[in-house]
C-alpha cells in the first residue's frame, strides 16, 4: 500500500516499537486474562500491518485475516461489556474494537471483490495487479514502471464510499495518536519521584504503543487515499 520506501520503514519501525512495548508489558506486568488477550491481539495486528506495508504482503491471503480481526473487534466489544469496570476502560475497549474493525476493512479493500462496487468488473488478476501497484511493486508492461508513478486506475477503481471511509479512518487515527500521546505525557506528569516517572514510561496499558499504532494506521490509510 505504500510506494515510498522511507515511509514503509517509518511504518515498520512504528509497529515494531508497539510490538516491543506490548511484549515488554506481557513479560513484566501481571495482567489478567483479558489484558493478555488484548496485548496478544495488538501484537498480531502490528505484525500484520508490517507485512501489509511491504510489497510481498500483496501475495498473502486476505479473507482469513479479515475474519480474524473482525472476531477480534467483537472480542473487544464483549470485553467492554463484560470486563470493564469504569467508563474510560469501556471507551478504550471500544477504540480497540474500532481499530481491529479498521484492520479488517483494510483487508477487505485489499481483496478488491468483497466490498460492493469495488470489483468494477475487474478480474482477479487485474485486482492483484492493482494491489501490487499500490505497494510500489514494479509492474511488467506498465509505463509506470519507468516513470515511477502509480497507475491512475488504482485509485479510480475504488468507489467513493471506500475513499470516504479511508479518509475518515486516516483522520480519526491521526487524532487518536495525538490523544494517546497527550494521555501518555499527562500520566507521566502525575508521577512524582524520578523512579516513578521512569517506570511510567512503559505501562501495562500501553499508551506509548497506542501512539505508535495509531500513527502507523493513520499513515497506512492516508496512503490508501
Amino acid at each position: 500500500m505504500i510506494a515510498d520506501l522511507a515511509l514503509r520503514w517509518v511504518v515498520t519501525v512504528l509497529f515494531a516499537l508497539s510490538i516491543a512495548e506490548f511484549g515488554y508489558s506481557l513479560t513484566t506486568h501481571r495482567l489478567g486474562r483479558p489484558g493478555v488477550v488484548s496485548h496478544v491481539l495488538h501484537i498480531a495486528m502490528a505484525a500484520a500491518m508490517i507485512v501489509m506495508a511491504w510489497p510481498f504482503g500483496a501475495d498473502w491471503p486476505t479473507v482469513a485475516p479479515m475474519v480474524f480481526f473482525l472476531l477480534a473487534a467483537v472480542w473487544f466489544v464483549v470485553a467492554a461489556a463484560a470486563f470493564a469496570n469504569e467508563a474510560p476502560e469501556r471507551i478504550a475497549h471500544g477504540y480497540h474494537a474500532v481499530m481491529m474493525a479498521a484492520m479488517a476493512w483494510m483487508y477487505a479493500v485489499m481483496h478488491g471483490d468483497l466490498l460492493p462496487g469495488s470489483g468494477s468488473g475487474e478480474s482477479g488478476h487485474e485486482m492483484h495487479t492493482m494491489a501490487l501497484a499500490m505497494s510500489g511493486t514494479p509492474l511488467a508492461h506498465d509505463h509506470s514502471e519507468h516513470t515511477g508513478d502509480t497507475p491512475s486506475h488504482v485509485h479510480a477503481a475504488q468507489p467513493d464510499y471506500v475513499v470516504a471511509i479511508n479518509w475518515l479512518l486516516a483522520i480519526g487515527f491521526l487524532v487518536a495518536a495525538v490523544f494517546w500521546l497527550y494521555l501518555y505525557f499527562s500520566r507521566r506528569a502525575i508521577a512524582g519521584a524520578p523512579q516513578e516517572r521512569a517506570s511510567a514510561m512503559l505501562t501495562n496499558t500501553g499508551e506509548l504503543a497506542q501512539v505508535f499504532m495509531a500513527a502507523g494506521m493513520a499513515i497506512m490509510f492516508f496512503a490508501m487515499v
